[in-house]
Parts: C-alpha cells; structure tokens; sequence
C-alpha cells in the first residue's frame, strides 16, 4: 500500500490550503487520490471477508470528497487536510456501523461504529443499550477491544442521563454516547509500513462485534 505519497501531499496541502496552489498541484491530488481508491479497493475485499453484510461495494462509493463545503464554516480554507473512506452497507453515506480509514499527517487512525447518527438512530441504538446492556459490556471489556480502542470515544458524550432513561440505570454510562465510536491511532511510520495492512485487518476484526451489536438495533 502506497501511503507515504498520500501522506506527503496533504502535508503540502495544509501549508498550501488554496485553490491556486490546488490547481497547480492537481495531477498530485489525483495520484493521490488514485492511490487511496486502490488502497480501498483491498480494504474493501478484506471487510468483505470480515463482514459480509457490507456487500458489494466499489471504492468510490466509500472515499470521501477533499472538497470542503464551507458555506457556514467560520474557517474558509476550500480543501480537507485528510483523505478517508467509510466502508459499510451502502457507503460513506450508511446510516450503519462500518470501518473507517483516515489519513492525516499526524493524525491517522482505523476507526469505526457510528459517528453522528440522527436522533431516530441513536434513539434505537440506546434502546438497544439499555435493554441488553450486559451483552454491550461485555463486547466492550474483551481483550482485543482493550487492546486496540481501550474505549469508546467519548466526543460529545452527556453529563446526565439522556431524556427517557433512569438516571439510576446500573449502566447509564452506556447511554450517554452521542457517537458510537472506536478509534485506534496509527503513527505515520506505521501507516507507511509493510505492517500497515496487517494492523487494518486485526482493528476491523476487533471492532465487528460491536458493529454487529450496533447494526441490531438498526434492523427494520
């Protein structure tokens, strides 16, 4: 997996956030960008194997645009400092939990569950917290899921009790999650290594069951 050119361009583009020098350097944003479409395509067979309810699924379907809209954002720089790509049942766009790879010099990480679901889907995953919250602990103490997240993350997570639920619910800290995260950092000079595959696979496998926990609530 050819990373280190990925990683080295958006380097450059976050000195460089401007659409003159966007266009100057377009034929490298496309190396790029061809580079972590192939590096999805492989990502893609292997969460395939790992999970199949993600189902067929082509590369651009999951990578997320670098164009930013920044039509409400106090920050007007046009482009994101990072490449990623959501793979999950119908693609960077599912309301389902899924695995995430984000590349971003310093910051890179394999993530996954699901990050900002809207109120009806995080009104069931809750649901579904609060009524099997031994089975949800349980996903969350075992030693691969210690290993590589340590926890969920917490962004965003309630002080209180959310609206509808006991405050003196055994596990209440189950259900003040806004997102239900994993995320597992990776250094450049993993993200750059012949091991870097390997990790992918081992952080998808870890974090499945909690996928699988979180897709549950979401059935029709």
């Amino acid at each position: 997996m050819e990373t280190k050119e990925i990683l080295r361009f958006l380097e450059d583009l976050n000195a460089n956030n401007n659409r003159e020098w966007f266009a100057e350097n377009k034929k490298r944003y496309e190396q790029a960008n061809k580079m972590l479409l192939a590096l999805v395509e492989e990502a893609i067979t292997m969460v395939r194997v790992i999970d199949p309810t993600v189902g067929e699924l082509a590369p651009k379907e999951c990578v997320f645009r670098i164009y930013k809209d920044i039509r409400f954002s106090h920050d007007k720089t046009p482009y994101k400092t990072n490449m990623g790509a959501y793979i999950a049942r119908g693609g960077r766009k599912s309301i389902y939990g899924g695995y995430y790879l984000h590349f971003e010099p310093g910051a890179s990480m394999i993530a996954g569950g699901i990050y900002m679901p809207e109120p009806d889907t995080l009104k069931r995953i809750r649901q579904e917290v609060y009524f099997n919250s031994p089975e949800f602990k349980g996903l969350l103490g075992t030693e691969a899921f210690v290993k590589y997240f340590g926890a969920l993350a917490d962004e965003g997570k309630l002080k209180k009790a959310p609206r509808d639920y006991p405050a003196d619910f055994p596990d209440v800290e189950l259900l003040k999650y806004r997102h239900y995260t994993m995320m597992h950092s990776v250094s450049d000079e993993v993200v750059c290594s012949a091991q870097y595959p390997a990790l992918i696979k081992s952080v998808f496998e870890a974090m499945k069951p909690v996928n699988d926990f979180l897709n549950r609530a979401l059935k029709e």
